[in-house]
């Protein structure tokens, strides 16, 4: 009975403490360090999701999250044994989504697992602090700094919610160690591990947490260190080739070190880095830091981010985004996925430029959603545009991969970039149909409903409710693809909506006040390759493939879409038997023929991306396609 007392008076302060701040590891009152830089937009105090999205969270939560063995994640530790593997890296990322979930939907059952795998781990802390599985010779290579860095995130993570001081002085101890162990050794961090010291210096972002909570010094100038490092002869030259597409910086590695110290364009852990220095941006105000992650985010989206919002082959960047027609050997990493939409939603919450919220979106609704099992309980650790998602294979004996442990990750920042606050009031980033419960600038609460089934339809309303009518700025998010976007309040319709901005709506609310929002969703045709070129279909955010269990011929066939005068599809809404599969649609395509007339328009079946070779039957994986080929005609070469 006083355990469980123990256990909802630690609920009670992570619902009070996670309401006001913007992700997990972070403690708020707690800080002894003021930031240089406040972000432009904040969480709010509590959100619901509903319909489909709200069923797939739920299903997150409790068959992927919380169904995860405590043990099972502490059992290295508990040996001293390794020398290459990466099974350190595991607990870390699980307590990651479980704050994050526990921030979503708070539980006595999340909260108590929290605490366990704490108490757990801290048990296996030995008297330098080291947590850790490698022996003391092979200390600081491989991965062993990059499982340590999971191990300070995690330990944060839970005292963001917990508040327990033994997390957080575990913690110290343990990047004490690690500062300690680097500076005795004369070691440099750049020089250890894989990926041009990428991986093991990517423990710059807790070590910026560890400052901000402490005020040690000792912690601030270890960060300075490492970016100082980067720059160095050895270094991954972070900032100074930021200006460099990511997959040239450095000569590509043989197939034999692909995944070796030399791979400068390892994708996830590039990333990782740069969120480690948008923390040091929050704490200097250095404005080269931030301008040096703006570059690398529209270089990876300019040359490497598919249409379903994501990418890489092999974990590394390779100019990807002008070859993604092809069949790609391990195409698009769920670890990936997860790590680039951590990134945007940073530069969303730092610059407030919609242009982030558009890629979240985009590669939430297609990339993320669609690596994770129809149950939630498993995610792909690839996903590629055609062909099929098929299982990835367990890792370090650990019964999961790092993408089982990376997807939950990027899926609970979504709660908390949906709706957030703004000086002047509240952002809307994304449409999902939900309850969000917010504090006003005249701090009244406020909720938010928000109905409909987007972005399976293209209208979504908002019913406001707060006891007092105030002055607040309400900003939509018009996403760039609609392009013809109708807004109406209270039956009033809104001028001068732009694709690609926040549209500010600035008045008096009042309880019962009602936004319409019709969003502008053709089929739009892509195309890329030449000889032969390639189509893909998209319909607002949701990228359309064919799938072998829809309607039409078989997906070898050559079809070719009939398009109006605007270059677009008409797509026909339809309901599928298939009850793995979320939005299906037909459309009109020509058909291969060799009569001189050619073959009528024939419908064909499209669904989402999401849910094309998403099965809920064990061993089934149905293949599918998103870009399709086109025949190839001499007769238009210029």
């Amino acid at each position: 009975m006083n355990g469980m007392r123990t256990i909802n008076k630690s609920m009670k302060a992570g619902l009070l403490f996670c309401f006001f701040f913007p992700y997990a590891a972070t403690a708020g009152n707690y800080e002894k360090i003021k930031l240089a830089i406040q972000d432009k937009q904040q969480p709010i105090e509590h959100v619901t999701f509903m319909g489909y999205i709200g069923n797939r969270f739920r299903q997150s939560y409790e068959n992927r999250v919380l169904a995860q063995s405590v043990d099972k994640l502490v059992e290295p530790f508990c040996h001293h044994n390794e020398t290459h593997l990466w099974q350190s890296e595991f607990w870390g990322k699980w307590m990651n989504s479980a704050v994050l979930a526990y921030q979503y939907r708070p539980s006595n059952a999340m909260i108590s697992r929290i605490q366990e795998a704490v108490d757990k781990l801290i048990k296996t802390q030995d008297s330098r602090g080291y947590i850790g599985n490698y022996t003391d010779e092979t200390h600081l290579q491989e991965w062993d700094i990059w499982g340590r860095k999971y191990c300070i995130l995690g330990l944060l993570d839970a005292y963001g919610v917990t508040h327990d001081k033994k997390a957080l002085n575990a913690a110290c101890r343990e990047a004490d160690y690690l500062i300690n162990e680097l500076h005795h050794s004369k070691s440099t961090i750049v020089e250890l591990g894989n990926q041009h010291g990428m991986a093991a210096s990517s423990v710059l972002k807790p070590i910026c947490y560890l400052y901000r909570y402490t005020g040690n010094k000792r912690y601030f100038d270890f960060a300075k260190e490492i970016i100082s490092l980067w720059e160095s002869a050895t270094g991954p030259k972070l900032i100074s080739k930021a200006g460099i597409d990511v997959a040239s910086r450095f000569p590509k590695p043989t197939a034999a070190k692909w995944y070796s110290w030399e791979q400068g364009a390892k994708a996830y852990e590039m990333m990782s880095c740069y969120e480690g220095l948008l923390e040091m941006y929050r704490l200097t105000g250095n404005t080269e830091y931030l301008s040096a992650v703006e570059q690398v985010w529209q270089n990876i989206y300019d040359t490497e981010i598919n249409i379903t919002g994501s990418g890489a082959s092999m974990e590394s960047w390779f100019g990807g985004k002008h070859l993604q027609y092809m069949p790609i050997r391990h195409f698009q990493e769920t670890c990936v996925t997860a790590t680039w939409i951590k990134l945007s939603r940073q530069l969303l919450l730092l610059t407030g430029n919609t242009k982030y919220a558009d890629a979240v979106e985009i590669s939430f609704y297609n990339a993320l959603l669609g690596a994770m099992r129809t149950d939630a309980s498993d995610w792909a650790k690839y996903t590629p545009l055609s062909g099929q998602r098929l299982p990835g294979s367990e890792q370090c004996g650990m019964g999961l991969n790092c993408c089982n442990a990376s997807g939950p990750r990027g899926l609970f920042v979504i709660p908390q970039t949906a709706v957030l606050t703004s000086a002047k009031g509240v952002d809307v980033n994304l449409y999902i149909a939900g309850d969000y419960k917010l504090t006003t600038p005249r701090h009244q609460q406020m909720v938010l409903k928000l109905e409909g089934e987007y972005p399976k339809n293209n209208k979504m309303s908002f019913l406001l409710s707060l006891k007092k009518a105030e002055n607040i700025t309400i900003r939509l998010r018009i996403p760039e693809w609609s392009t013809a976007t109708k807004v109406i309040v209270n039956d009033v319709a809104v001028e001068h909506v732009q694709a690609g901005k926040y549209l500010e709506l600035s008045r008096t609310w009042h309880h019962g006040d009602r936004i319409s929002i019709e969003f502008d969703m053709p089929g739009i045709v892509h195309r890329l390759g030449q000889h032969p070129e390639y189509v893909a279909i998209t319909r607002g955010p949701i990228v359309l493939a064919r799938d072998q269990r829809l309607t039409g011929p078989g997906l070898e066939a050559f079809l070719t879409p009939v398009v109006d005068d605007k270059q677009q599809i008409l797509l026909e809404a339809t309901n599928t038997q298939n009850t793995d599969i979320w939005m299906s649609f037909m459309a009109k395509f020509q058909p291969e023929a060799y009569t001189e007339d050619g073959a009528p328009a024939i419908l064909v079946g499209l669904c989402d991306y999401a849910s094309a070779g998403n099965s809920s039957q064990k061993d089934d994986y149905p293949f599918f396609k998103v870009w399709m080929p086109q025949l190839f005609n001499p007769a238009i070469l210029q």
